[in-house]
């Protein structure tokens, strides 16, 4: 093979190589995008591939116009605006909604990656007492709004979340069959508001609970979040808890205002605040 043959073999390489790689960098950015107009004006949101059963769902119900004429049932300024609920499409002023459903839930897919900064995307879902695995509903979602939030603050509510540990900690201990009398006497001493005794009993099982709690997984913001809440804000004690599926590409606006209007019992806005329809863009 000849000089020239050989560089033109080599460049086809570099091209197919380069065309190979582009192509796949595309298809692996590619993110779904959904416009929901509402009455207050378009929200354009992005859908994540990292939950693709969530993703792949909310898909299925925008191309069969199930939103199509539903409310934002719940809304709550400096926290998030709710909807979703099939039957919120005919509701009458003032009616209680939040309960309907598609007759399924989605397995929890919450990634530490995905976190409820402003405009996040996020699947409504039963709480924890009747569903611990944290399925997210099938059809409700909410957009965060919340606040923008301190370094202190955010750390204030990582101690929090870790106190929730200790006390986890403290609770598996004290149920072991061999700890039966010092519960018993927990019982007793906090029945009749005992709190030095309390506090003495539990100075005997601090050590086992440090010792556990030394070892496990403590909860604290990345410095994403952290930059995120302390920028553009958002709702950070929701973080672990619900699948966050999707952000709002734009349309903040149009969030802020529905998060403004006036409510009345169970948060429902006095006047209707409807989807008008959500399409696939293209």
């Amino acid at each position: 093979m000849n000089i020239k043959n050989l560089k033109t073999v080599i460049n086809s390489g570099i091209v197919l190589i380069a065309l190979t790689t582009f192509s796949t960098l595309a298809n692996a950015q590619a993110e779904t995008k959904v416009r929901i107009h509402t009455t207050m004006g378009d929200i354009l949101v992005k859908l994540y591939n990292e939950t693709p059963q969530t993703r792949d769902n909310f898909i299925k119900l925008v191309k069969q116009k199930f939103y199509d004429s539903t409310l934002f049932h719940r809304v709550i300024a400096g926290f998030m605006v709710q909807g979703g609920d099939p039957q919120s499409k005919k509701a009458a002023q003032g009616v209680q909604l939040g309960n309907g459903d598609v007759g399924y839930t989605i397995p929890a897919e919450i990634k530490p990656e995905l976190f409820h900064k402003k405009g996040a995307l996020a699947c409504a879902r039963m709480g924890d007492d009747v569903n611990p695995t944290k399925a997210s509903s099938g059809c409700q979602f909410y957009i965060a709004q919340g606040k923008v939030y301190t370094d202190a603050e955010l750390t204030q509510m990582e101690d929090r979340m870790n106190f929730g540990i200790k006390q986890q900690i403290f609770s598996s201990i004290i149920n072991k069959p061999e700890n039966s009398a010092k519960k018993a006497k927990f019982v007793q001493y906090q029945n009749a508001s005992n709190i030095d005794s309390l506090r003495a009993l539990a100075a005997t099982i601090e050590p086992q609970i440090d010792s556990i709690y030394a070892t496990a997984t403590k909860f604290t913001y990345t410095p994403e979040q952290r930059k995120a809440y302390t920028t553009i804000g958002g709702v950070p004690h929701l973080d672990g808890n619900y699948t966050v599926f999707g952000e709002v590409l734009d349309g903040l606006n149009i969030v802020d205002a529905i998060a403004a209007v006036k409510t009345g019992p169970a948060d429902r806005p006095v006047q209707d605040v409807r989807v008008l329809s959500m399409e696939i863009v293209k």
